[in-house]
């Protein structure tokens, strides 16, 4: 296909010096019946011809170069992946020559825009790889002298500030001295941060102490974290990555000034981990706020992915259509990409939705009182209790407040191994805990209460005997001030950080309710009540896997099955072992680390084959049997396919596409996947020409591919591999995010 020719303002350029050259020439005849000007004889009109031809040669390969560049940094910024890397690909080879074309752009009202958002894509791309940032601060800092306007100035600071490269240093240093560009320039320096830029703004600001610009500067560079104090007497100061969270969301709660807002989220951002990611994702709600918070949230789960669950996912999610402008442009594309292989599994939720009480209930008895009880006796008594403590704990301003009157609030759910954060506050006095399995307790109190034994802190786990029951350090903040508990727990053993200092470590929780048994494996959570206020806000849970290997029922070994996949290692399979990676039990499809397909060492005939998978939305993979290890398993084999068949995506497909179809051959019932993150049991029976598929208990293909191929196919293609006598079974990746587990086959 011949390729139209882009209309870019180096065509416009073009055909404006056309237009001129045509108007000279027709100024130089003369029109009918008039005579020749003299002014304008035959010579200077060759003169004036010849001239202006000459500027149209020497100019073309101008117009040649720039067109070129204009095609680069078209992707920018409603740009797919693929063109996105390619762009900045090409400009990483760019010459001095392409970078002065975009430096004019720059300068260029009617062509900044896209210029700014492909070179804030280069800037992005560079700032983490030592080598990239080298480079592209070298092609930059010409920029600060061959630019015109304050905008490309300005711009072109801001971004070398970004890089953090000294080679940047002493150029910008010399702007100090303009008043127009100094305060551009001292936030570079500050935001490059080195030695030697630290330098450089202290010699300035000696010369010239009155220079706000240069002191703004400086407070920042040399401002140091929020620091807390513990409780007089009982611990040193001391400053962590919690104390300074707490802070800020005091700070945050009491700014009224949308700025001042900003710079706290600013402060935020700067703390990595999922304490600041929840804070910084309370702003996503907020106009003024929203956009600045999208970019936190999106950079601070990018970097560990340790931040996950559908509280985060929500996030993310709400995140990505707010990531506007040129920033966006390369980091829209990982997030996508993130939320795609991110887990479902052993995520974080909310526990409280500082509404209302949803999730919770009043206490009924303990553990072993309410085993012995009936379904309905359980029930009658959860119904008596939920209507004697009304009003004992209420959502107030946010948080889950206990008045000081009652018994303590369970959660609905019981849990088994668990990690969790909770922030409370409590008042002169006071006294609470938490209950883990529905036993006491890690215990919160009033560190002044001596006569209680209160002095040793809280996150101790109170109640046992034998077991370690104090906290290793004092780690409370003063009585009326924000604590903050991350908890983790491990079959019986319990670790709990205070403040973000550890106070048990591992220490055994022993069962309080009858000492000669163990911890429950699984009970409900409680918010112990003791008579005094207590408040609790930021109640964060995931469910952390108790046991990743898959063992074969006592039933299914007598049916001759065997395991291909436990959750521990992949010894059975050969093929994309780059790309298809054992995580958390279960094999996870990485497209973004190496295509291709994964296969079983062995080959099969006549064969069960069973094994649970997961969805992400619109992921497409496929289960290959009988097939050879190389070609396309769907043809010179067969494929059960494996869809997210309801994605609005796939709406228009052959019915033969769907979920569960033999490719090309037998179509499935549809309607009959579990929702995305669910995991769904398949069973897949082949023997001689009939293929049985049964997805989470319902047969959804049970045909002959015999004669569902005697006149042809349903895609009408060759299938050369379906009537194959043995093959291996593997699976087909599609450049989507799948998972896989309890894999297990039996020959029949």
């Amino acid at each position: 296909m011949i390729k139209p020719v882009l209309f870019t303002a180096e065509n416009k350029r073009t055909q404006s010096l056309r237009r001129g050259l045509s108007a000279q020439t027709h100024v130089s005849l003369p029109l009918c019946g008039e005579k020749k000007s003299p002014s304008i004889t035959n010579s200077t009109m060759k003169k004036i011809f010849l001239h202006s031809l000459f500027t149209l040669i020497i100019s073309i390969p101008s117009f040649s170069q720039n067109n070129e560049i204009t095609q680069t940094i078209a992707v920018f910024p409603y740009q797919h992946a693929t063109d996105a890397d390619a762009a900045i690909a090409n400009m990483q080879t760019w010459n001095t020559s392409n970078w002065s074309s975009l430096f004019a752009m720059l300068d260029d009202d009617s062509l900044k825009l896209k210029a700014s958002y492909a070179l804030s894509a280069y800037v992005h791309d560079a700032a983490t790889d030592a080598q990239k940032k080298s480079k592209a601060t070298a092609n930059l800092l010409p920029g600060l002298t061959v630019t015109k306007s304050y905008y490309a100035k300005e711009l072109l600071i801001k971004y070398l500030g970004a890089l953090g490269d000294d080679a940047a240093v002493k150029p910008l240093s010399k702007l100090l001295s303009d008043a127009s560009l100094a305060d551009n320039a001292a936030r570079a320096l500050a935001a490059i941060h080195s030695n030697n830029a630290i330098a450089v703004l202290k010699n300035a600001s000696s010369k010239d102490p009155a220079n706000r610009s240069i002191q703004s500067a400086l407070e920042n560079v040399n401002r140091p974290l929020p620091v807390l104090k513990s409780t007089p007497g009982l611990q040193k100061p001391y400053n962590n990555f919690v104390q300074q969270q707490l802070y800020l969301q005091d700070k945050m709660e009491a700014a009224k000034d949308p700025i001042q807002k900003k710079r706290i989220l600013s402060d935020i951002a700067q703390i990595p981990g999922f304490g600041s990611f929840m804070l910084a994702a309370k702003s996503l709600n907020d106009p003024e706020l929203n956009k600045d918070a999208a970019f936190i949230v999106t950079r601070l789960a990018l970097a560990d992915k340790e931040i996950r669950g559908p509280i985060v996912r929500e996030a993310l999610e709400k995140a990505l259509p707010l990531l506007k402008g040129e920033d966006s442009a390369v980091l829209a594309k990982k997030l996508i990409v993130h939320l795609k292989t991110m887990p479902y599994d052993n995520g974080f939720v909310s526990l409280f939705n500082e509404k209302d009480l949803s999730g919770w209930k009043a206490l009924v008895g303990n553990p072993i009182a309410r085993s012995k009880m009936t379904e309905k006796e359980l029930a009658d008594a959860q119904n008596k209790a939920n209507e004697k403590t009304k009003g004992d704990w209420i959502v107030k301003d946010g948080l889950l407040v206990f008045t000081g009157h009652g018994d303590n609030l369970a959660t609905d759910k019981m849990y088994g191994d668990i990690e969790m954060y909770v922030d409370w506050k409590i008042t002169e006095k006071g006294d609470a805990g938490i209950y883990l399995r529905g036993s006491p307790q890690v215990q919160i109190w009033d560190t002044s209460r001596r006569d209680a034994g209160a002095q040793v802190g809280s996150g101790g786990l109170y109640n046992n005997q034998t077991n370690p029951s104090k906290p290793l350090v004092v780690a409370d903040n003063k009585v009326g001030q924000w604590n903050r508990f991350h908890i983790i727990m491990k079959g019986d053993k319990v670790t709990v950080w205070l403040n973000g200092q550890l106070v048990t470590d591992k220490v055994v929780l022993e069962n309080y309710w009858d000492r000669k048994l163990p911890i429950f494996p699984k009970e409900q959570l409680e918010l112990q009540a003791h008579g005094t206020y207590v408040a609790y806000r930021n109640i964060y849970l995931r469910e952390l896997p108790a046991n990743n290997v898959s063992i074969i029922s006592e039933d299914e070994k007598k049916q001759g099955f065997t395991m291909l996949y436990d959750g521990t290692h992949m010894d059975n399979w050969t093929g994309n072992k780059e790309g298809y990676l054992s995580e958390d039990g279960a094999i996870t499809v990485h497209p973004e680390l190496k295509g291709g397909n994964l296969y079983t060492k062995e080959e099969y005939a006549d064969f069960v084959y069973r094994f649970e998978f997961q969805l992400t939305p619109g992921a497409n993979n496929g289960i290959g049997i009988r097939a050879p290890l190389e070609g396309d398993a769907a043809y010179v084999g067969m494929e059960i396919q494996v869809l997210d068949s309801e994605a609005d995506m796939y709406k228009n497909l052959q019915p033969y596409q769907y979920h569960g179809s033999v490719y090309g051959v037998i179509p499935a019932k549809r309607g009959f996947l579990k929702p995305l993150g669910e995991w769904n049991t398949e069973e897949i029976v082949a023997k001689g020409n009939k293929i049985k598929v049964t997805l989470n208990g319902v047969v959804i293909v049970d045909g002959d591919i015999k004669e569902a191929g005697g006149n042809g196919t349903m895609d009408h293609k060759e299938h050369p591999g379906l009537f194959n006598k043995s093959g291996h079974i593997g699976f087909l990746g599609h450049g989507d995010v799948v998972r896989f587990k309890n894999i297990r086959v039996a020959r029949l």
